[in-house]
């Protein structure tokens, strides 16, 4: 019996993340261990990370949701990690069971990156 949330399942959600906006880059379902499940870069964009550092920078955004999840009893949950760079956006949010790590152009709108983030949270709301 296939599990829900296999990697033959995350492909079409990554797909659609990307879809959302041309401006999109890069999308990718990490697990809580900082595996990456599935991850896909925008057809004619080129990574600003090599693969090593790609998943070194995954294993992290594991590593800082465990941190994260430290203050939820007084702060309440993270809803999402917006981060702005000079050469890339770079959006993170958190479902149950797994970790949507996102970049964008930097130079996009601010309330069409809150449109998406609050897209991909309804699309992966069941991870």
């Amino acid at each position: 019996m296939k599990k829900s949330n296999s990697k033959a399942n995350l492909l079409p959600i990554v797909e659609s993340i990307l879809k959302l906006d041309p401006m999109m880059r890069f999308a990718a379902i990490i697990d809580l261990k900082g595996n990456i499940s599935e991850a896909i870069m925008k057809e004619g964009k080129t990574s600003l990370k090599s693969q090593k550092e790609e998943e070194h920078f995954c294993k992290q955004v594991a590593v800082r949701r465990k941190i994260r999840k430290q203050f939820d009893k007084s702060l309440g949950p993270v809803n999402y990690v917006h981060i702005e760079r000079q050469r890339v956006t770079q959006i993170v949010v958190y479902p149950k069971r797994k970790t949507v790590y996102v970049t964008m152009e930097p130079n996009m709108d601010i309330a069409r990156k809150l449109e998406i983030i609050e897209e991909i949270k309804k699309k992966t709301r069941n991870l």
